[in-house]
C-alpha cells in the first residue's frame, strides 16, 4: 500500500473526473439510506447515547473485561492468545496453521488482518489465502487493497469486475450482468470453501460475560468458512469487547443501519467455543490500542464499531477515494487512528478534512471525530511535523491578522489582483486551490467598508 501524502494520492483519483463523481454519488446514496433508517427509529438518539456510554465504560475497565472474556472463552473450550502488535499476531496465526500443515485458508472480512498485513505474510510462507467476502475477493484478484471498510470494492465499476473475472475466473468476456458475475463468484468460492484447511474470521463483538463472539456478514461467508475446516482462528482488536450479552442488542441495531442502511446485518453469527471436534483460537490484538486508551484526547476513537458511516458522509473521502489515505482504515476515523501509530508517516491525514462535523453527526457511538482531527492538527504542529508550506503561510497570516491596518491593506491588494491579473497569473502550480475550482468573485469593497457605509447611512437616517 502506498504511503505518500494524501493530497498526492488523492490527485490520482480525482484526475478521473467521471469516476470521482460516480464514487461520490454511490456513497451519498448509502448515506441517504442510513438517514432513512435512523429517522424510522424514534429511539435512535437514545441508542447512540447508550452505545457511547457502554463503550466508554468498557474502555475505562478494559483490562478487567479482557480477563473476564479470556476466562469465559476458555471455559467454553476456546484458546485465547494475546498479541502486542501485528508481527506477533501474524506469528501466532502462522504457528497455528503449521501445527495442522494448513496450505489453503479461507478468510471472511477482517479489517484487523488487513491492518496486520496477514495475507502477504502468509503468502510468503507458501499458504494460499482466499478472501471470501465478494468485494474483498474482487480487490484481492486485482491485487488492490480495500478502499472502504464495509464496501471494499466501492471504487470499482461492474465493467471492471467483469474484466477481472474474465481474467481470473474465465467468465464470458464483456458480460457484466451482476447476476451472472455473482453466480460465477459463488461457484468459485464454493470450491475454495470445500478445499480449505482452516478458516479465519474477524470479530465484530466479543462478550466478556459469556466468552462468546459475534461475526456480522451479509453473505454468510464467515459461517461457511468455519463450518468445514476443523480450525477456526478469530482475530480481534481489543476494542471489540462489550461487557454483557444484553449490550449486543444496542450495537446490532446501530451497526447495519449506520453501515449500509439495512435494518440488520443478514447474518449475525454467534460462536461460543469450538464446534464438536474442532478448535477455536481467539487472538486479542493490541497493536497501538493501549496507547490510544492512555490518551485523553483520542481515547474516544476506541469506541468505533467500524460501520463506515463517517466515510459515507465525508465530502473529502467521497471525492478522493479510500486509497488516497494509504491506510487500512481510511476516512475520518482512519485519519485519527493512523497518526496514533505513526504520526510522521500519516501527518497529512488530519488535514484531509473540512471540519464540517458531518462525521460526528452520523457516528453511531458519538465519537467527536472532527474535534479529534482538529486536535491531531495541533499535535502534529507540536511535534514539528508540519511542512513549511503550511507553517510559513500560517505564521504570515497570524502576523497579518494581528494588525487591522495590515489586514485591510493585504485584503485590498488581494481583491485588486483577483480583478485585474490575467488568468494565468492566478491559476498556476503555486495555487493548489485553483486546480479544480474557481476563486471567488472579488468584490470592490471589503466587508469593513460596506459596514462603515451602512453605519453612516443609518446614522444619517436617524
Amino acid at each position: 500500500m502506498k504511503t505518500a501524502q494524501h493530497p498526492e494520492q488523492a490527485a490520482e483519483f480525482v484526475a478521473n473526473d467521471a469516476r470521482a463523481h460516480w464514487h461520490d454519488q454511490a456513497l451519498w446514496f448509502v448515506r441517504e439510506k442510513r438517514d432513512r433508517m435512523a429517522v424510522s427509529l424514534p429511539e435512535w438518539e437514545q441508542l447512540r447515547d447508550t452505545a457511547s456510554q457502554i463503550k466508554l465504560h468498557t474502555v475505562s475497565r478494559m483490562a478487567d473485561y479482557l480477563e473476564e472474556f479470556e476466562r469465559n472463552a476458555t471455559k467454553l473450550g476456546a484458546v485465547v492468545h494475546w498479541a502486542k502488535d501485528a508481527q506477533e499476531h501474524n506469528e501466532i496465526v502462522l504457528s497455528l496453521l503449521k501445527k495442522i500443515d494448513a496450505k489453503r485458508i479461507v478468510k471472511s472480512k477482517s479489517m484487523l488482518t488487513e491492518e496486520c498485513h496477514l495475507n502477504p505474510f502468509l503468502e510468503e510462507q507458501g499458504i494460499e489465502v482466499v478472501d471470501t467476502d465478494l468485494g474483498e475477493r474482487i480487490v484481492q484478484l486485482r491485487k488492490e487493497a480495500p478502499s472502504h471498510i464495509v464496501l471494499p470494492a466501492i471504487h470499482i465499476k461492474k465493467e471492471e469486475v467483469s474484466e477481472t473475472f474474465h481474467e481470473h475466473l474465465q467468465t464470458e468476456a464483456g458480460n457484466n450482468d451482476p447476476n451472472y458475475l455473482t453466480e460465477a463468484a459463488r461457484n468459485h468460492l464454493r470450491e475454495k470453501f470445500v478445499a480449505a484447511d482452516a478458516g479465519i474470521t474477524g470479530v465484530n463483538f466479543a462478550i466478556a460475560e459469556t466468552g462468546g463472539l459475534v461475526v456480522c456478514t451479509n453473505e454468510g461467508n464467515a459461517d461457511l468458512g468455519v463450518s468445514l475446516p476443523k480450525l477456526h482462528i478469530a482475530c480481534m482488536g481489543i476494542e471489540k469487547l462489550v461487557p454483557k450479552a444484553a449490550d449486543l442488542s444496542v450495537f446490532l441495531r446501530l451497526l447495519a443501519r449506520s453501515a449500509t442502511g439495512q435494518p440488520i446485518t443478514t447474518y449475525s453469527s454467534h460462536f461460543h467455543g469450538p464446534r464438536p471436534g474442532g478448535e477455536l483460537h481467539i487472538i486479542l490484538v493490541d497493536n497501538g490500542r493501549s496507547n490510544l486508551m492512555g490518551s485523553s484526547q483520542f481515547r474516544n476513537s476506541l469506541k468505533c464499531i467500524r460501520c463506515g458511516a463517517c466515510m459515507n458522509t465525508c465530502p473529502v473521502y467521497r471525492r478522493s477515494g479510500g486509497h488516497s489515505y494509504g491506510t487500512t482504515v481510511p476516512g475520518p476515523i482512519g485519519s485519527i487512528l493512523a497518526p496514533s501509530r505513526d504520526s510522521k508517516q500519516h501527518k497529512s491525514l488530519p488535514f484531509a478534512c473540512t471540519l464540517c462535523g458531518s462525521c460526528t453527526d452520523v457516528c453511531p457511538v458519538k465519537i467527536d471525530l472532527h474535534h479529534e482531527l482538529l486536535e491531531w492538527r495541533g499535535e502534529i504542529r507540536k511535534r514539528g511535523q508540519l511542512p513549511i508550506s503550511k507553517t510559513l503561510p500560517m505564521k504570515f497570516t497570524s502576523w497579518m491578522m494581528q494588525s487591522p491596518w495590515l489586514f485591510g491593506v493585504v485584503g485590498a491588494i488581494g481583491r485588486w489582483c483577483l480583478r485585474h491579473f490575467p488568468r494565468w497569473a492566478i491559476y498556476h502550480g503555486l495555487n493548489p486551490w485553483g486546480k479544480q475550482r474557481e476563486m471567488p468573485e472579488s468584490p470592490k469593497q471589503s466587508f469593513r467598508e460596506l459596514y462603515q457605509i451602512h453605519e453612516s447611512k443609518k446614522a444619517s437616517d436617524e
